[in-house]
């Protein structure tokens, strides 16, 4: 055990880990030359096209120092901010963790909190500035920033290039030297916690767990310890590039289980894994329950799809166990599912997964986020979905969820991230000069304002060199109302909307008009209304095409000419009373593209 190295790579979306991580694969020769591609760990083909990491991967490499052969468990973790979620379990099965910082945009604010999940768990923290070859790199300015930040020694801090392969061997003297060996007892009862599982279609869920003690064999009876089920351990094994089968994993190791579990529910992630015969007393804590902080509705395009949507969800919750789903329905969608996700990119990377991988692509509602309402009778209701809000007589309050935001920027951009942060309702609470050129602003904000573009207007406004961090800090009263949208008079449930009574007249305004340009036209005239219960707060009318019926009159009497327009009105009158107006795929997307 004392020859076993358990690492994460932790850094701000961007910043270089993949490409690190293949630079350490290639010198180990865990892939070999002929498999060899850029962003190797991340094989998700929407991975590669974003060039980011939506899933933490684990491999393990052999590495040879001193004559002596040591084995590291690397687990690669995603940089955005909607995936701190994935961090935290890869964070919570290892001992050290490599911080990586760019040196040409130097320390960000998800680098900060990452860090502070790593300081959390205890782990060794050896600190890295990446991109040392790029023209802009400013090593000596980033290296004290590391230093304020962790407190460590200027000589601590390897510089490496992930592009070229600069300081490689700098990192592996630092993990065998300064990340501590596993400890664990290989004589005492089984105890290894599961921190990401996925699903083969071929040979049911595949669990990936670490060993804190014990010892797992290949034919063992093991046993979950949330779920309370037992299962025979038909394959253990651990991860190279492909899954390599072992007789056992012991005490330290990071490896993978196949029980033939083919039910999504029955594994959790988090979950301890022991043995039948002798469990052990208690399971692992340290997990973090995820908390989804925007909710959407995904309906199937076609109403008899809603059972493939529900196996698909399933499958990817596998692969994502930060999903969460429930169902519901709508008067305008049929049957759906109310999904919980981490934000927008997250939202986003699920719609594009079902639609990839499960060739199942699906209708959204608008994301909201959850709220909290006190009924004047003392009842208390947490609303994910609009259809949900109670009569606003029975109303006493209604609470938002608030963040504390903390955005890190040049100080030229000031001005205007903090007109941006005002504009949403934000109070700024500390700036803060970390160094000449970069600015720490605290803000606390509803998370509602942040859900929709705030972060693509942020990175506009600083052209891209303002980094954004939030945490759930608590809920607040706020003067919230339901902005309902009808179309002929008939509300559209699927395009409900709580917003704060300040907004809601200029969101009803411009949504009612960009539901102009997608809505088509019918035989008959359409009236799209944005409503505060019974007031009406904005509306837009669609035009009917009109067939013109006097062509055939050449001359003659008027009176000829009206009685054909009088029929025709009738007929527009009856077909109005009867006529459906179907509403586009993209009129429930242009509600997230409002201000393009």
């Amino acid at each position: 055990m004392k020859h076993i190295r358990n690492f994460c790579i932790i850094a701000h979306i961007d910043h270089g880990k993949s490409t690190l991580a293949d630079r350490l694969l290639e010198s180990t020769k865990t892939v070999s030359d002929r498999n060899m591609q850029a962003q190797v760990l991340d094989n998700m083909d929407l991975e590669r096209e974003r060039g980011i990491t939506i899933k933490s991967h684990a491999i393990q490499m052999v590495h040879m120092h001193e004559g002596q052969q040591y084995v590291f468990n690397l687990i690669d973790t995603p940089g955005h901010v909607d995936f701190s979620y994935e961090v935290s379990r890869s964070i919570a099965a290892c001992e050290g963790a490599l911080l990586l910082v760019d040196a040409t945009q130097g320390i960000q604010a998800q680098t900060i909190s990452n860090l502070y999940l790593a300081i959390e768990h205890n782990l060794e923290i050896i600190p890295i500035v990446n991109k040392i070859d790029m023209d802009g790199a400013m090593i000596e300015e980033v290296k004290d920033q590391i230093v304020d930040l962790i407190g460590c020694k200027h000589e601590s801090i390897i510089e490496a290039s992930g592009k070229t392969g600069l300081g490689v061997p700098d990192i592996f003297r630092a993990i065998i030297e300064r990340i501590p060996s596993p400890s664990g007892d290989t004589e005492a009862p089984l105890q290894a916690l599961i921190f990401d599982s996925v699903f083969n279609s071929y040979r049911g869920v595949i669990a990936y767990f670490r060993v804190f003690n014990g010892v797992m064999k290949k034919g063992d009876w093991v046993k979950f310890v949330n779920t309370g089920n037992s299962y025979e351990a038909d394959e253990v094994g651990v991860l190279k590039m492909d899954l390599d089968p072992r007789p056992e994993l012991r005490a330290g190791d990071v490896g993978y289980i196949i029980t033939g579990i083919k039910q999504s529910k029955e594994i959790k992630v988090g979950d301890t894994i022991t043995l039948r015969s002798n469990p052990c007393e208690k399971a692992i804590e340290g997990f973090v329950d995820v908390k989804p902080m925007v909710f959407a509705g995904l309906y199937p395009i076609e109403n008899e799809d809603y059972e493939d949507l529900r196996d698909s969800l399933e499958k990817l919750q596998l692969n994502d166990a930060s999903l969460v789903f429930e169902p519901e329905t709508s008067l305008a969608l049929g049957f759906g599912f109310r999904c919980g996700f981490l934000g927008l990119l997250h939202l986003e990377i699920v719609q594009e997964r079902l639609d990839r991988e499960y060739e199942m692509p699906v209708i959204t509602t608008v994301p909201n986020v959850s709220y909290v309402a006190y009924k004047r009778n003392g009842e208390k209701l947490n609303i994910h979905n609009p259809s949900d809000f109670p009569d606003p007589a029975a109303l006493e309050r209604v609470d938002e969820p608030y963040i504390r935001a903390q955005i890190i920027t040049s100080p030229e951009f000031v001005g205007a991230i903090m007109k941006l942060c005002m504009d949403r309702r934000g109070t700024l609470l500390n700036q803060v000069y970390l160094t000449p050129t970069r600015v720490e602003l605290s803000f606390d904000l509803p998370l509602a304002e942040i859900v929709f573009d705030f972060y693509d207007k942020l990175k506009s406004l600083s052209r891209g060199y303002a980094s954004f961090d939030y945490e759930l800090i608590d809920y607040r009263s706020g003067d919230l109302v339901k902005l309902d949208i009808l179309l002929n008079g008939e509300k559209v449930d699927a395009l409900s909307a709580l917003i704060h009574r300040n907004n809601a007249e200029d969101f009803g305004r411009r949504l009612c008009k960009k539901l102009r340009e997608l809505v088509p036209r019918q035989q008959f005239v359409i009236a799209i209304q944005a409503a505060i219960g019974a007031k009406i707060v904005a509306r837009e009318t669609i035009s009917a095409m009109r067939k013109d019926v006097t062509a055939k009159c050449y001359g003659g009497d008027i009176s000829r000419k009206r009685k054909l327009l009088e029929k025709q009105k009738k007929g527009k009158k009856r077909m109005r009373q009867i006529g459906s107006v179907e509403v586009p795929q993209q009129a429930f997307l242009a509600v997230l593209k409002m201000n393009e």
